[in-house]
């Protein structure tokens, strides 16, 4: 088959708009001669297990699925009972991007907390962590948090520790939607086990797709305890692979070395360069009207525009708006975003607003 697309669109929508990096590539090819056993008893697969329990220590299991949504749905199902309910920040992907599937698919209640950052603390979690005993409320279990924030702020491991100590303390376990977790790792300068297991998070999603990955996510077990019947809930949940061993090696080319740092901070890079000649702009009278929302953490920059500057500059640059009421707009850079990509968007988000 030949190539079909225009090679040189490129846009600032989403981390899932890229292609796949070529080591991911490389591994899949690697991966791909002879026979190996199906459903994940291939040695790709046990490999990953060593590879996972590198980063975030002995003891931890993972289970590779097909997607995030995916992910999150099979590892909070496997937390719960029937009857629990999971306390999450609003704008939590679980809340408003997996198409009801929580509820839907695994019959989990979501117990949305307004934030301004995107960032659950104490003080917000017990808003809802009340009725412990009513049968007439789902009984809040888990609290889910995600790092890098769906804002594209980032947790701190002392914050996550707070909020791990306050989850336990009440007999809660804590869930970590990780869907770019190497962001944040390339961000904090730490290793993964660092803001995870060391600061008290029971079991996570980790995301490869948003950062180099054909397809590809997988959940982690970090307390044994907190979690039960994975092996089970994931063929249930339609996320047990039959050539389980391209999911993994996958995430193998990312975790064996440091292909996920570097994926990320290349994103996260593209991500600074944006905001801060943006910034430069607006300073030196070259750009005008545009504000910023959130601080830039990650590799997603959230702004506001002047009146119909969005959908023009979208005429050359996919993007989504975040809250089109507010002008508000979200723009995300990926491992293959380039500085000629960054430099012809704000060339031309320069050009709308002095026009």
């Amino acid at each position: 088959m030949s190539t079909i697309h225009d090679t040189a669109v490129r846009g600032f929508a989403s981390d899932n708009y890229s292609g796949v990096h070529p080591e991911v590539i490389a591994a899949i090819a690697a991966a791909n001669e002879g026979h190996q056993i199906a459903y994940g008893e291939d040695v790709y697969t046990a490999r990953l297990q060593e590879v996972f329990a590198h980063h975030f220590g002995e003891g931890v299991e993972a289970f590779p699925v097909f997607n995030g949504t995916g992910a999150n749905v099979v590892g909070l199902q496997s937390m719960l009972p029937r009857w629990g309910a999971v306390i999450a920040a609003s704008t939590a992907h679980i809340n408003t991007d997996e198409g009801g599937a929580p509820e839907r698919v695994a019959g989990i209640k979501i117990l949305g907390v307004p934030t301004q950052d995107g960032k659950l603390t104490p003080e917000l979690i017990d808003r809802e962590a009340w009725g412990w005993g009513d049968e007439h409320r789902a009984q809040p279990l888990v609290v889910s948090i995600t790092q890098s924030t769906e804002l594209g702020t980032l947790y701190t491991p002392d914050e996550i520790r707070e909020i791990a100590d306050h989850t336990h303390a009440r007999g809660m376990r804590l869930h970590l939607d990780g869907a770019r977790l190497a962001n944040a790792a390339a961000s904090l300068g730490l290793p993964l086990r660092a803001f995870t297991r060391d600061a008290g998070v029971d079991v996570l999603s980790f995301g490869g797709t948003k950062n180099g990955a054909m397809i590809g996510e997988a959940v982690v077990v970090l307390e044994p305890s907190a979690s039960d019947g994975l092996l089970f809930l994931r063929k249930l949940n339609m996320q047990l692979s039959s050539k389980m061993r391209f999911v993994s090696a996958q995430l193998i080319a990312l975790l064996e070395g440091d292909l996920y740092l570097r994926n990320a901070r290349h994103s996260n890079a593209m991500a600074q360069r944006l905001r801060a000649a943006v910034e430069a702009g607006l300073a030196g009278g070259s750009i005008r009207g545009v504000g910023f929302t959130q601080p830039t953490q990650a590799n997603g920059v959230f702004a506001t525009l002047p009146d119909g500057v969005a959908d023009a500059l979208r005429e050359s640059f996919r993007f989504y708006d975040w809250d089109a009421a507010k002008n508000e707009v979200r723009w995300m850079c990926s491992f293959d975003t380039t500085e000629a990509d960054v430099d012809a968007f704000v060339g031309e988000l320069a050009r709308l607003t002095t026009a």
